[in-house]
């Protein structure tokens, strides 16, 4: 059975499997020439762990590159890890919230005096002076210093204002989203349709444009993932597709994603995404949007070209005056697409940059020597890990998706076999292949049923749908339904009318048959033969 998704780890064991990642990266660069058993022997030291442990460990990371190969496959708590019971942790969790994360800033004796009283007052066991310190250090610093006023350390662990910067490409990359300023249209009808929303990532070092996605859906954990695998991969292939001859040469596993906090980038799978590849992820301090100005700028430049175009809104409604954005617009989601994928790569790169004097792409060519490229180690695992999800039946005729149909050899021996629904990731930017989750484990790639269907996008797809239903909704004729339900109404009250006569009929003609005299049986006794009388008439 393949190995599970980081976000389906246990919350302690992932975290432990962190710790010992980057315990194990820090080895491997001190050490770059190979391993020795003193060496090895402070590692396992640092790790808490025998010296066999830590061997073992250090070959799986190498092999593997990824937290999830560090994982302790042993049911139970991890190796050292220690926890209180739910009661005493709940104890200290709020006496820490309402006794020490305060303005007065009482003292950690103050803490653990009170976390022992609580605990004695609800007849439980106090936790040592050591557990409790080791929970305030689960706080992140600088929380815990604005929490309690402490200025010195939050001035000591906050980047200053226009200081934020990398020495080498791919150190750090900045992700953030916009709604575009301009209206794009159906690429059927070519009646505006709204206004879609952008994705970009930068890298912060030589201002390199990494990789952008651009989608009718408000921002999510989909299309911030999108546009970091689009960061990641080569682009080689990608611009083939749209016609683009320029280079695009970012390619490769940032350090750092630095990101504001929204809710997508904060995702459980995202952020076990990145830890898994080795990403970490910043997160911008709230209401301090100074953190983000590199990529904001960008996000800046990057409107100002959309503002030259049919359909533009504009940043303001005094540039847009009386001009109608949607009445002018005219290019669909795809065109529009390329068209800042030609301004990326043909323009913004190759323009002189106001901070660094210099052209993007001349920065990064004069570092891309040097620079570690780090890609994904299992490609496909790392793609699926970010792609988003649902869940599907297995029927005889294939997996179900989006209106669409697809089967794959591979899924024969599952059919019947289980009632269970199966995992089923795919792109939106491409639906003419889906993977599919065995009962087994593994994935298998499913393709069109029908192998004639061209490759379209979710949008087309979803678009296309809605289409046809809205064309069906036209095609109703509402009065012929009428008519029809009238006149079944008017044949049913007929028939029942008469039916109900013929019943009546009936039982009236058997009423007059029985007040005949001898026709009768009444008062005769029907145990005595009747008398034949013969009719002289």
């Amino acid at each position: 059975m393949s190995d599970p998704f980081p976000d389906e780890i246990d919350e302690a064991l992932w975290d432990e499997a962190c710790r010992r990642a980057d315990a194990i990266r820090g080895f491997l660069r001190r050490h770059p020439g190979g391993t020795t058993a003193g060496n090895v022997a402070w590692l396992a030291a640092e790790l808490g762990l025998s010296q066999a442990t830590a061997y073992r460990l250090v070959k799986l990371f190498r092999a593997g590159g990824t937290v999830l190969s560090l994982v302790d496959r042993k049911r139970g708590r991890p190796e050292g890890h220690r926890t209180l019971d739910e009661k005493r942790e709940e104890i200290v969790r709020r006496t820490i919230n309402a006794s020490y994360l305060k303005r007065t800033r009482p003292t950690v004796s103050q803490l653990v005096r009170d976390v022992q009283t609580n605990c004695i007052s609800a007849g439980l066991k106090p936790p040592h002076r050591r557990t409790i310190v080791a929970r305030l250090e689960d706080i992140d610093l600088q929380k815990r210093a604005r929490r309690r006023g402490e200025q010195k350390i939050v001035k000591a662990t906050t980047a200053v204002p226009g200081a934020f910067g990398a020495s080498r490409p791919l150190e750090v990359v900045q992700i953030d989203h916009t709604k575009a300023d301009i209206f794009v249209v159906d690429e059927e009808t070519r009646q505006p349709i709204g206004r879609p929303w952008l994705t970009l990532a930068m890298d912060i070092c030589s201002r390199m444009v990494a990789g952008f996605y651009l989608t009718m859906d408000a921002p999510s954990r989909l299309s911030t993932s999108l546009c970091l695998l689009h960061s990641v991969f080569d682009k080689s292939a990608w611009l083939r597709e749209r016609e683009i001859s320029e280079p695009w040469p970012v390619a490769g596993l940032p350090n750092t994603v630095h990101v504001d906090n929204g809710s997508d980038f904060r995702s459980r799978a995202f952020k076990r995404g990145c830890e898994d590849a080795g990403m970490a992820i910043e997160w911008r301090p709230p209401g301090e949007p100074r953190f983000g100005g590199h990529i904001e700028r960008l996000i800046g430049t990057q409107m100002g070209k959309l503002h030259l175009l049919p359909g533009t809104t504009f940043s303001n409604e005094q540039e847009l005056g009386e001009y109608d954005s949607k009445r002018h617009a005219a290019l669909t989601l795809r065109e529009l697409e390329r068209y800042i994928a030609l301004d990326i790569v043909g323009s913004y790169h190759q323009s002189i940059h106001s901070s660094l004097g210099r052209p993007p792409i001349a920065v990064w060519r004069e570092h891309e020597g040097n620079i570690p490229l780090r890609l994904p180690q299992d490609r496909l695992r790392f793609w699926l890990t970010f792609l988003p999800e649902q869940e599907r039946t297995m029927r005889p005729t294939g997996i179900h998706l989006f209106g669409l149909r697809y089967w794959s050899a591979a899924l024969s021996a599952d059919v019947g076999r289980s009632d269970r629904r199966l995992l089923v990731k795919y792109d939106p930017r491409d639906l003419a292949r889906i993977f599919v989750r065995r009962p087994s484990g593994n994935f298998v790639e499913a393709r069109y049923a029908d192998v004639t269907l061209p490759s379209i996008t979710l949008h087309e797809a979803l678009t296309a749908r809605r289409t046809l239903l809205a064309k069906g909704r036209r095609e109703v004729d509402t009065r012929a339904i009428v008519r029809t339900a009238l006149a079944q109404r008017e044949l049913v009250d007929a028939a029942t009318r008469k039916t109900a006569a013929a019943r009546r009929g009936k039982a009236s003609s058997k009423s007059k048959v029985d007040d005949r005299g001898w026709g009768s049986l009444r008062g005769v006794d029907s145990s005595k033969p009747v008398p034949f009388v013969e009719d002289t008439d």
